[in-house]
């Protein structure tokens, strides 16, 4: 459940982990918090690592907005052919889902299709189908 706010723009190395979880966009990804539009920042390595990537920072993230936002997002695959790949997004506050949809992605032009979403969410999608294919075309040469 990655955070709502944080937009990934480089994988990050699986390292500073004695076992590495199982992270919401597949990978680790260093990016920027988008928590305050007007000053996006880009948090310390390990606080990516622990908040932006992981979500549920709510109280334990300085940055994150008071009131009613949302607190994580999580992405699924549910569909994976050789051209396309349905994946589910659910976006979340306190462990339960405030909004959720399906995106179709079109592997041979990297094509994004579903609803409307925001810029955060769809660079999101983006990583989280970064790593998925990574992972896929590494066990398929396995």
């Amino acid at each position: 459940m990655a955070c709502p706010f944080f937009v990934p723009s480089r994988r990050l190395e699986i390292t500073g982990w004695l076992h590495p979880p199982r992270l919401p966009l597949g990978d680790p990804f260093g990016g920027a918090c988008h928590a305050h539009p007007a000053e996006i920042v880009e948090p310390p390595e390990a606080q990516q690592r622990e908040l932006c990537n992981c979500g549920y920072a709510r109280t334990r993230c300085d940055r994150f907005p008071s009131g009613s936002a949302p607190d994580a997002v999580r992405f699924s695959v549910t569909d994976d052919t050789a051209v396309r790949l349905s994946v589910v997004y659910v976006v979340e506050k306190d462990h339960a889902p405030t909004e959720f949809g399906t995106l179709e992605y079109l592997i041979a032009d990297a094509h994004l299709d579903g609803p409307p979403i925001s810029d955060v969410l769809t660079q999101q999608a983006r990583a989280f189908l970064e790593s998925y294919l990574r992972r896929r075309a590494l066990s398929a040469s396995a």
